[in-house]
C-alpha cells in the first residue's frame, strides 16, 4: 500500500497510525543504502566512457554490467551507441534515481535495467562486459568474485584503477586518465 493510499485510509478511519508509521519506516529504508557506499560518486568523463566501451569492443550482442554505476552513463551509452543491453548496479538510492532518469531521458529503458543492489552480493554471471570505477582495494576484493562468476572471455574495463597483481592486457591513456582492460581467462 502506498503512503498516499494509507494516509487516505487513515483519514477515513480505515487504517491505524501504527500502519502508517510502519509504511513510512519501510519507505525510508528503501531509500537508504543497504550499507554505506564504499566510494563517493565521481562521474566518468564521456571521452573515458567511449574509450572503455571501445577497448572492450562492445557490440549489440553484449550485456554491459556497470558496478557502482552512478548516473548510469556507461550502460546508457552502450545501449544508445552500440545497441548493447546494460545493467546499472549501485548501492546508493540517489545514484539509482539519477540512473533511472538517465535511462528514461535517453529512451533506453527497453535495453538498460537499473538495480539498487550491493555489487558484492549480486550475480554477475550474465555479463559479457563489466565496467568499473572503484578504488584499487575494491577492485582487488572484487577480483575473486569476477573470476568465479564470469565466463571465460568476459571483458573487464576499469577507469583509473588496476587490479593489483592481475596485470591488464591493455592500458590506455585518455587525456591523462588511465583505462585498464582484462579478459577472464579459460579455467
Amino acid at each position: 500500500m502506498t503512503t498516499r493510499l494509507l494516509a487516505v485510509c487513515l483519514a477515513l478511519g480505515l487504517a491505524g497510525h501504527g500502519e502508517l508509521a510502519a509504511l513510512r519506516a519501510q519507505s525510508a529504508a528503501q531509500e537508504a543504502p543497504t550499507r554505506r557506499p564504499d566510494v563517493i560518486f565521481v562521474p566518468t568523463p564521456e571521452e573515458v566512457v567511449e574509450a572503455m566501451l571501445q577497448v572492450a569492443g562492445v557490440t549489440k550482442n553484449d550485456i554491459v554490467y556497470d558496478l557502482g554505476c552512478g548516473d548510469g552513463r556507461i550502460p546508457v551509452t552502450a545501449a544508445k551507441k552500440y545497441g548493447a543491453r546494460g545493467v546499472c548496479i549501485d548501492i546508493d538510492p540517489q545514484r539509482i534515481k539519477e540512473a533511472n532518469e538517465n535511462v528514461a531521458k535517453n529512451g533506453v529503458g527497453d535495453r538498460v535495467r537499473v538495480m539498487n543492489a550491493d555489487l558484492f552480493a549480486t550475480d554477475l554471471s550474465e555479463a559479457t562486459v563489466v565496467t568499473l570505477y572503484l578504488l584499487p582495494s575494491l577492485n582487488v576484493k572484487l577480483m575473486p568474485k569476477l573470476m568465479k562468476e564470469l565466463r571465460p572471455g568476459t571483458r573487464i574495463v576499469s577507469h583509473a584503477f588496476d587490479m593489483g597483481d592481475w596485470k591488464p592486457e591493455k592500458e590506455i591513456d585518455v587525456n591523462g586518465r588511465k583505462v585498464y582492460y582484462w579478459t577472464i581467462p579459460k579455467r
